[in-house]
C-alpha cells in the first residue's frame, strides 16, 4: 500500500494561492491514479481533482473548474495541487488519495486504496 503524506496548507486572504504537496511512498508510485478531496466542518469528504498515473489525464469538481490544477512528478513521487483565486467556500482539510486501479474515473472516497492524514487550508473574507 502506498503512504501519502501533504502539505502545504495554510491560512490565506480571499484571492490568494495555495500550492499543496503530497510525498507518497511504499508500492510503485506511478502505478496510481492520485486524488484530490477535501472536506469542511459538519460536511462530508468531497472530491476536489483527479489524475491519471501518466499526468496525461485530469478532472475537477465544478466548483473549482478554472482555478485549481492538479500534477504529478513520478520522480519523486509527489502529486501537487496548485490552488489560485482562493475564496472562503474553499475553506476545508485538504486530502490526498491513491487509487491502484480503475475504469472509470473514481470519484467516491470509498473507491480509493490509500489517504494521507490532511492538510488544513483557511481561506479569510
Amino acid at each position: 500500500q502506498v503512504q501519502l503524506v501533504e502539505s502545504g496548507g495554510g491560512l490565506v486572504q480571499a484571492g490568494a494561492s495555495l500550492r499543496l504537496s503530497c510525498a507518497a511512498s511504499g508500492r510503485t508510485f506511478s502505478n496510481y491514479a492520485m486524488a484530490w478531496f477535501r472536506q469542511a466542518p459538519g460536511k462530508e469528504r468531497e472530491f476536489v481533482a483527479f489524475i491519471n498515473w501518466s499526468g496525461t489525464s485530469t478532472d475537477y469538481a465544478d466548483s473549482v473548474k478554472g482555478r485549481f490544477t492538479i500534477s504529478r512528478d513520478n520522480v519523486p513521487n509527489m502529486v501537487y495541487l496548485q490552488m489560485n483565486s482562493l475564496k472562503p467556500d474553499d475553506t476545508a482539510v485538504y486530502y490526498c488519495a491513491a487509487k491502484g486501479g480503475y475504469s472509470r474515473i473514481p470519484y467516491a472516497t470509498s473507491m480509493y486504496d490509500g489517504w494521507g492524514q490532511g492538510t488544513q487550508v483557511t481561506v479569510s473574507s
